[in-house]
């Protein structure tokens, strides 16, 4: 990782300029080409330096309904469980925890109605039964960790 990494890193934190070209107002703020940035967030993502990059939607604002939850996965079975969840769309994302709930993952559903109906067809699915996590109340906590 060298400077333009760090500098691209740091710089995402604070979100994408909100403006037609992103990608180049961000090149222009970095010194660099927005084609240099793509390929290095790219490079990033694949080196397993960043796990994720993408937008961070307020789902109470845009209507419909989420949760946490987490399943007790027996190892043998941890990556078949992991695939099957991962081609479910309403599954937003899914990792692997030590702990005997080894498996934790968020639905995004149009309503509550689709999140239980989301769960008991993982149950179905899977022949394990889900600990729903549902959010109680929102924290936004603005976290920055300048690399």
């Amino acid at each position: 990782m060298d400077d333009l990494d760090r500098r691209l890193i740091n710089r995402l934190q604070l979100g994408l300029p909100l403006v037609r070209h992103p990608w180049q107002a961000l090149a222009r703020e970095l010194d660099s080409s927005s084609s240099e940035l793509l390929d290095r967030l790219h490079e990033l993502l694949n080196d397993g330096v960043l796990t994720r990059f993408g937008p961070m939607f307020d789902i109470d604002r845009l209507g419909g309904a989420f949760t946490l939850a987490a399943l007790a996965v027996p190892e043998p079975r941890f990556d078949t469980v992991a695939e099957l969840l991962g081609a479910m769309p309403e599954v937003a994302h899914n990792y692997r925890r030590e702990h005997t709930w080894n498996m934790w993952f968020v639905l995004a559903c149009p309503s509550e109605q689709a999140i239980s109906d989301t769960l008991t067809r993982i149950e179905h699915l899977t022949g394990l039964v889900p600990l729903n996590l549902p959010k109680e109340e929102t924290y936004h906590v603005g976290l920055y960790f300048p690399v």
